[in-house]
């Protein structure tokens, strides 16, 4: 299991660091080449290929090779052009003056970032027992954030220093790291049945049909992603209004806020195989509540440097802890057959939430201000933990079997990897 979850890890981190290159690094270094916030709206659009990629999902567990294992296939192509889709921004230097072709590089590696992510959760619904998957989205959720400190931090800091080339070269060397684990990765040979593709796109829906899961997908995940989502939605415009500089705010929410939510994502998957879902579920729209409460200071305009700033590290530590259990929460409904396409359909769910939540709060905030939003947040986050708990008790979990070990094809048949 050990050598799984280190599989697990590298695949999702090196998956992100490109996401967070593109979200943090390459938009503050086009804004300092002067590009307009109106067309870097434009490179954050390409993100909405992420709350989609279900559309696809089930070609992926249709289809895949049974000599290089179904999904470590996709992965090989899928992973070799996450590095080549890098590569291709190398000539130029100057992105601010070629924002066409970047722009569409960008939204290509978004698209084989997405689809790789179909992939590997599918491997991790396959590979990883019940216990183990608080631990699995544990490291999912913290590998984001990690990809987001290294793409968006570390790359702008060596873009800052040695320019543009070295800045883009050691973020394909670091995201080939992944190409070198798929190709040592044995992938536990498929003894289910490959269902075909239209009986995977029809696994969209029936999914919903396991017994919860409506519940948990239209009932618990709404009210915490929702409320969450309008509390963090308010953040920088809050900044912005207390008089923060576009620069502090952007080193203080994507670089400084993902060292803790890293922490957190790892020892919120640890706790939930010892403390259970609901256990973790508690703990974390308790801390979400509080840590909301934190931030009504910010609300009502005032936000000192120190304050402000463990303020948000709580809400990201709490919001971090809510995810991994929604997420392994997600995994228990997805079903080996289909694992890519139910967990997608599921999280995928989840990030339209998310993405509805930031125009609400928004929207309410124009109308009835900040702190208020934040308590109606608070509420929602509330009543969702509330919901959780009801469902976690009325559909305990019946294990599914566990996974066999890793296996590999050989001249003289099939045999156990270690």
């Amino acid at each position: 299991m050990t050598g799984r979850l280190g599989t697990l890890t590298a695949l999702y981190v090196t998956q992100y660091l490109g996401i967070g290159f593109i979200t943090v690094g390459l938009t503050a270094i086009l804004r300092d080449g002067g590009t307009s916030l109106e067309t870097l709206a434009l490179l954050q659009i390409v993100g909405l290929i992420w709350p989609v990629k279900f559309l696809w999902a089930p070609i992926l567990d249709r289809y895949g090779s049974r000599r290089r294992g179904h999904y470590r296939s996709w992965l090989l192509v899928l992973q070799s052009a996450l590095v080549l889709a890098l590569l291709a921004l190398l000539p130029f230097s100057r992105p601010a003056d070629a924002l066409g072709p970047v722009i569409a590089i960008c939204a290509l590696y978004v698209l084989f970032s997405a689809t790789q992510d179909i992939a590997v959760d599918a491997v991790a619904v396959r590979m990883l027992t019940e216990s183990a998957r608080g631990t699995g989205n544990g490291i999912q959720v913290a590998a984001s954030y990690l990809g987001n400190l290294l793409g968006g931090g570390a790359c702008v800091l060596v873009y800052d220093r040695f320019g543009w080339m070295p800045a883009i070269s050691l973020l394909a060397a670091l995201t080939a790291v992944g190409l070198l684990v798929v190709w040592r990765f044995r992938e536990p040979v498929r003894t289910d049945r490959v269902v075909r593709v239209g009986t995977a796109y029809r696994a969209l829906l029936s999914v919903f049909g396991q017994p919860g899961c409506r519940w948990w997908t239209f009932g618990v995940v709404p009210l915490v992603y929702v409320g969450a989502g309008m509390a963090y939605a308010l953040v920088t415009p809050a900044l912005v209004d207390a008089g923060w500089s576009l620069g502090r705010i952007g080193v203080v929410t994507g670089v400084v806020v993902s060292a803790p939510a890293i922490v957190a994502g790892l020892v919120a998957g640890l706790g939930i195989g010892r403390f259970g879902r609901s256990g973790v579920l508690v703990a974390g729209g308790l801390a979400l509540a509080l840590s909301t409460m934190l931030l009504l200071p910010l609300m009502n305009g005032r936000a000192p440097l120190g304050g402000t700033v463990a303020a948000l590290c709580c809400f990201m530590v709490a919001y971090t802890i809510a995810n991994v259990v929604l997420y392994t929460v997600n995994m228990d409904y997805s079903r080996p057959d289909t694992g890519g396409t139910d967990f997608t359909v599921l999280s995928s769910f989840g990030l339209v939430c998310s993405f509805v939540a930031a125009s609400l709060g928004l929207a309410a905030a124009d109308q009835v201000g900040y702190p208020a939003v934040a308590v109606a947040a608070i509420l929602l986050v509330v009543a969702g933990v509330a919901l959780g708990l009801a469902h976690q008790r009325r559909f305990p979990r019946t294990p599914r079997p566990s996974p066999g070990p890793a296996t590999e094809h050989t001249p003289d048949g099939v045999r156990a990897v270690a």
